[in-house]
């Protein structure tokens, strides 16, 4: 009998559906954009079976892709399983093997050193392949229309490292897939990669270096000449998972870096550039940009942790008003001797799940979209929360002029990242439209809702009911109909 236990991570709006589905033509209600083609991606993390443990984090849960194809005013919705070694390893075993978050000391004897992968963070395309990302493992590929799993790549061998980032960037100018790795020597180690995959899925070179101290690397940025990582010290140790603490935990003590990579091959530790600054908490980025030497990186950042699930290392408790993260900027001059990069907040929207038109990443950009806590408005836990905290407003910041805008979606209603989509390949920065999954936390049902991009608080111009409640998800990205139409031919 699969009986899943009765904790918040699996009862409410979290209790599992475990559904793969395909559905030809999703109501609406609106009028979806008729320019409008191509496909938004996007992943939950979703339990095949109960917790080994007994119980979990959603962090752990294994990765469910959704597609939803948009064409000709239409809507069609699509989701399947991300068939990892370890889904197939429990699958077949009908029952969970692998234990706790990230740690390996607490396995079922029968997988051990079996990659522990979920592919639960993200879903990127890249070159006409679906990159389906968990940041400890390497990139799971599927097939973008079929959704079909083919398995973990080490791009034809050429990638070393034991992990591939959840957050990939594609260069622009270069088409290049631009990503990394932490932990790359194995669990807990120092060790970082970074990569540049071309379009056609060719490796082209990777450097090695080493980061402070053992943290989360979660995302990073990149410029025309840099990728930028921020290093915050959400860390571990082998003596907590000993312990069977949560891998992670948060250190006040340690200070962060800003670390500046020249992306180019040949380049070693030596070339990298670190700059330090005040303990603080940050996970996302929202771009980076260079103006002649200098470099600019803007990204949510908190006070202290955000996270209450990785707490702090030395017993502090969560502090709610602390973890508020607000769009700030941290810049350096690759001319300046000092250590130290500079720091600035430009908004005091609670922001995060951060998203750009990609068109201008690594550029200098305007417009920035994310999921925004706006403790102004009303909240009611209804049917339980969907995350830790309950975002329900979608908001826009215009690094311009300063200009915000938000759409709140109501009082038992929560958001997920939202994604933009040109309105052409030509298109003026912004000119598009918003795409997001929305959380009914009391009905425990789904919709996909549609923006004017810049002009959000005029709310969503089309709704489409989702028939299969989405839990809450962590990251998506759009693919254009030029992205896809060779590989629905093929199919």
């Amino acid at each position: 009998m699969t009986t899943f236990p009765q904790t918040p991570s699996f009862t409410g709006f979290n209790t599992p559906s475990r559904v793969e589905a395909d559905v030809n033509d999703l109501n609406v209600e609106g009028a979806v954009p008729r320019e409008i083609d191509g496909a938004f991606y996007r992943v939950q993390p979703e339990h095949q079976f109960p917790p080994k443990l007994g119980d979990d984090i959603a962090f752990n849960g294994d990765g469910l892709i959704s597609m939803f194809r948009i064409k000709d005013g239409k809507i069609a919705f699509k989701q399947r399983w991300a068939k990892t070694d370890k889904w197939k390893l429990e699958n077949e075993a009908g029952k969970a093997l692998f234990g706790a978050y990230r740690n390996p000391l607490t396995d079922d004897p029968s997988v051990k050193g079996q990659i522990r992968g979920t592919a639960n963070t993200n879903a990127y395309i890249h070159g006409g392949r679906l990159y389906a990302l968990k940041e400890d493992s390497p990139a799971l590929v599927m097939d973008p229309v079929s959704l079909e799993t083919d398995g973990y790549t080490n791009f034809d061998g050429k990638m070393k490292g034991e992990t591939f980032t959840a957050h990939p960037k594609t260069d622009p100018a270069t088409g290049n897939m631009c990503g990394f790795g932490y932990a790359s020597k194995g669990v807990l180690t120092n060790d970082m990669t970074y990569y540049e995959v071309s379009p056609a899925g060719d490796l082209l070179f990777d450097i090695w270096f080493e980061t402070p101290y053992y943290c989360m690397m979660h995302d990073f940025a990149i410029t025309e000449d840099y990728a930028v990582f921020s290093v915050a010290p959400i860390t571990s140790s082998w003596e907590r998972l000993e312990k069977g603490l949560p891998h992670f935990g948060f250190d006040t003590k340690q200070p962060t870096y800003m670390a500046v990579v020249p992306r180019k091959a040949g380049t070693t530790a030596e070339d990298i550039r670190w700059f330090k600054g005040e303990n603080c908490f940050t996970a996302h980025v929202i771009n980076a940009y260079q103006e002649g030497s200098k470099v600019f990186l803007d990204l949510p950042v908190a006070e202290n942790n955000f996270f209450p699930f990785f707490p702090d290392i030395d017993g502090a408790p969560f502090n709610p008003d602390q973890a508020k993260t607000y769009i700030t900027r941290w810049s350096v001059d690759m001319s300046q001797n000092s250590e130290d990069y500079q720091t600035q907040r430009l908004s005091d929207m609670i922001f995060e799940f951060p998203k750009v038109d990609d068109r201008f990443t690594g550029q200098k950009y305007r417009y920035s979209w994310g999921v925004v806590i706006d403790p102004e408005k009303p909240v009611e836990l209804k049917g339980g929360s969907a995350g830790g905290f309950v975002m329900n407003t979608l908001g826009m910041y215009d690094h311009e002029t300063g200009k915000e805008q938000k759409y709140w979606v109501g009082p038992v209603s929560s958001i997920q990242e939202p994604c933009f989509i040109p309105r052409s390949k030509d298109a003026v920065e912004g000119d598009g439209w918003i795409v997001m999954v929305c959380n009914r936390l009391e009905d425990h049902s789904s919709d996909l809702l549609l923006f004017d991009a810049l002009n959000i608080e005029n709310g969503p111009i089309a709704s489409a009911n989702i028939p299969v409640r989405l839990r809450f998800g962590l990251h998506g990205n759009w693919a254009s109909a030029a992205d896809l139409t060779v590989l629905e031919q093929a199919a």
